[in-house]
């Protein structure tokens, strides 16, 4: 049977990255994909400084950066009245903004170096369907017939992982009323490469600069409606004319919906584990936690994961192949990951959810327009662009980089 040290499940953005990080320390690894084309589609659209800083282990946050938009401050309005501007430049160096790349063009990238690894493989076109860990090591048996062992395996399969489900690790999950769609239209607005948020009656507009002359734009559902959970192709020019009436009436931008080239509507929940790893198997991302999108922390999060399990598991191997590793060194060192990972998805998803309540249609918004003035106006707005930032949700990494 064919082997290798890591059998990474799922080759999205995190499942890749950590491929990446372990075949950079010399790990032979297998990231294994079922798709066989890579997703265009790229909900994700903010890479963070923690995140970046992983990067840059790989040497890709520069072309990271080359190829996106840094954002280095964002406006907070009351409907169309400017509160004030939260500046990222107050951030520890060296990355003090945040930058807006497109999910698949992060992908391609990440693919890109891990096809220059000479250890590490992507897989496309397999399915796990099996999976098998005991003492000596762990099996996947594929659809329609082969098999890989590992050492190690590592589920990145995303929000309905197979892994999660076979090893009877659930997720704890909390459903929000909240819905929201969310667009990229042509950028016709005065922000260049600022955020902007606006709080407003009918709900929160957010607004973020995108590479080729684009801005996406996510506007709250009101109450009242508006278009289904996932619009359909032939519903698309509805949902993106929905968004454009939205962001019309709450903020005055007037959005072309017949050049809309992406739009999504979601729900919120909070979806998270209480352990991350059984025996030789570790979740990491999405198949880990699914965290409410506001502040952009879920792939961040998941990257941040793959940063710290990748530290742990070359720490461990100190050179050696895994498959000669005594055991107890590995569980040791994946203890160490569910420890520090663990917290710091709860910690996300508590920031994610304050972030959720911010945004909500308010009984008392001239309070809440003072209580955002007073914050982006006082000594603490520098500690504030360090939580946006996701700074204090790298624990683990090594050396620690998080301040």
């Amino acid at each position: 049977m064919n082997r290798v040290e890591v059998a990474v499940v799922g080759g999205g953005p995190v499942g890749l990255l950590l491929g990446c990080l372990l075949a950079d320390g010399g790990v032979r690894v297998a990231v294994l994909e079922r798709r066989r084309q890579a997703s265009t589609h790229s909900r994700s659209i903010g890479v963070h400084p923690p995140a970046l800083e992983v990067a840059a282990r790989l040497e890709l946050a520069e072309p990271f950066v080359a190829r996106g938009v840094r954002v280095e401050r964002g406006h907070a309005y009351a409907g169309r009245t400017r509160l004030g501007t939260l500046s990222f430049r107050s951030c520890p160096p060296p990355f003090r903004f945040v930058l807006t790349l497109p999910q698949a063009e992060g992908e391609r990238l990440l693919e890109g170096r891990l096809a220059s690894l000479p250890s590490g493989e992507l897989r496309r076109g397999v399915e796990v369907a099996a999976l098998e860990s005991d003492e000596d090591g762990a099996r996947l048996r594929f659809a329609g017939g082969g098999a890989l062992g590992a050492a190690l395996v590592v589920g990145c399969d995303g929000h309905d992982s197979a892994l999660r489900g076979w090893l009877g690790l659930p997720f704890e999950e909390r459903r929000y009323p909240d819905r929201f769609v969310m667009g990229d239209f042509p950028d016709g607005t005065r922000l260049g490469p600022d955020a902007a948020v606006y709080l407003t009656a009918g709900g929160v507009v957010e607004s973020f600069p995108l590479p080729g002359g684009l801005r996406r734009w996510v506007a709250a559902v009101s109450p009242s409606g508006g278009p289904g959970p996932e619009p359909r192709a032939a519903t698309r020019l509805r949902a993106a004319s929905w968004l454009a009436d939205r962001v019309l009436e709450r903020v005055g931008e007037r959005l072309d919906a017949r050049r809309c080239s992406m739009v999504s509507a979601f729900g919120v929940r909070t979806l998270l584990v209480r352990r991350l790893v059984a025996g030789r198997v570790a979740l990491a991302g999405d198949a880990a936690h699914v965290l409410p999108p506001f502040g952009g922390q879920g792939m961040n999060l998941g990257w941040l994961d793959a940063g710290v399990l990748a530290d742990r598991v070359l720490a461990a191997r100190a050179g050696e192949d895994l498959a000669r590793l005594p055991v107890a060194r590995l569980r040791q060192a994946l203890a160490a990951y569910e420890a520090a990972r663990v917290p710091a998805a709860r910690a996300a998803a508590g920031r994610a959810a304050f972030n959720l309540r911010v945004g909500r249609a308010s009984p008392a918004p001239s309070l809440r327009a003072a209580a955002v003035w007073t914050g982006l106006h006082s000594p603490l707005a520098p500690a504030f662009a360090r939580r946006f930032t996701m700074r204090g949700l790298s624990a683990g990494l090594a050396p620690e980089r998080d301040t």
